[in-house]
This record gives structure tokens, C-alpha cells and sequence, in this order.
């Protein structure tokens, strides 16, 4: 897995003067916060983002030859500060406002710096992800497999939050009425 790099391009067209490519540089061998922070960018940041996975030492010249944004990696600014894991800098760093995004980054926190004040399930999370590297050919196949993981604590992180908040009217339903009305506020957005 040493020093690999994806082939081909990425193109993103958010700018009307022309296109721009958009990289991502961290760590090889990722673990939690490096298998964390792409679905997070992916998903909330850069739909089409291109992730390079190199050794530590290699990171600086990636970023100066191929102009790729680190993250995760020592004294990057998307990287662990003020206690905070990278997936928690990349949210602030972003001004992501999305409350299920603020319970899923304690659960990384948690796995992440082995932390399980914040949220127990981040112990699950930093089994699976220990687990996960043995199962899987390189960093982008672990990154891409992970990404379920991380949709999947999205989910129930909306679900803890949406029981949280209803509670009261959910302790009026049946069983039934209950399961009705949490799957169609799980299709809303969360405010």
C-alpha cells in the first residue's frame, strides 16, 4: 500500500470561469479519522473529491506538486488541534451546521482518540475500522467500504436525535404510529 495514488481525474465544475480539480492528501494505513474525514468530504464538502494516500513524509510534496489539501497528518490545519480529532476540524474548519453531523463527530472523536466519554459507540466504531484494514486490498478500498459504516451512524445518529427530540409525542403512540412517524422524519432534514 506504500505511496498510492489514485489514477485519473476528478472534475469539479463549481466555478463558472472553469474547472477545477480537487485533491485530498493524507496519511496511508488509514484508520478512523482517515476513513472518517473522506465520507464526511464527500458527502458534505466535494461530491467529486480525489484522495491521495502517501506516507507521512510524502504529504508536503504532494501538496506543493499537486496543489491537494492535507488533512489528518501532523501540523496540517485539517488535522487533530484544541482537542478536537480532524473530522471535528474539517466540520468547523467548513462551518458544517447540521446537529446529526455534531453526534456523529463524537462517536470519531470517541474512536478516534479513544475518548469513550463522549459516546460509548465509538468503541464499535474503532473495532470495525481496526478490523477493516485486514480485510481490504488498499486505502481506497477501505475508504470506499467505510463509507457504508459512516452512512450507517449518520442514520442512527438522526434517529437518536429525532427520539430525543419527539419524545414526548412518541410516548403517546403505539408501536406502529411510532415507527410511522420516526421513518418520515428520518426523510426530512434535521434542523
Amino acid at each position: 500500500m506504500t505511496g498510492l495514488v489514485k489514477v485519473g481525474f476528478n472534475i469539479n465544475l463549481n466555478y463558472s470561469r472553469g474547472v477545477t480539480i480537487l485533491k485530498w492528501v493524507t496519511r496511508e494505513f488509514v484508520h478512523v479519522d482517515r476513513t472518517a474525514c473522506p465520507w464526511l468530504i464527500k458527502k458534505f464538502i466535494d461530491a467529486q473529491a480525489e484522495f491521495i494516500f502517501v506516507p507521512t513524509e510524502k504529504i508536503g510534496e504532494i501538496v506543493k506538486d499537486q496543489g491537494a489539501t492535507p488533512f489528518d497528518a501532523p501540523g496540517v490545519k485539517l488535522g487533530h488541534k484544541d482537542g478536537k480529532c480532524s473530522f471535528e476540524t474539517i466540520i468547523e474548519e467548513y462551518n458544517l451546521k447540521d446537529p446529526v453531523l455534531n453526534e456523529l463527530a463524537k462517536i470519531v472523536h470517541s474512536a478516534d482518540t479513544q475518548d469513550t466519554s463522549l459516546a460509548p459507540e465509538g468503541i464499535g466504531l474503532n473495532a470495525a475500522m481496526t478490523g477493516a484494514r485486514f480485510n481490504v486490498k488498499d486505502d481506497f478500498e477501505a475508504v470506499e467500504k467505510a463509507a457504508y459504516v459512516y452512512d450507517a451512524l449518520y442514520s442512527y445518529c438522526k434517529f437518536k436525535l429525532l427520539r430525543e427530540k419527539f419524545k414526548d409525542e412518541l410516548e403517546k403512540m403505539n408501536r406502529e404510529e411510532r415507527r410511522e412517524f420516526l421513518v418520515g422524519k428520518m426523510r426530512e432534514k434535521m434542523t
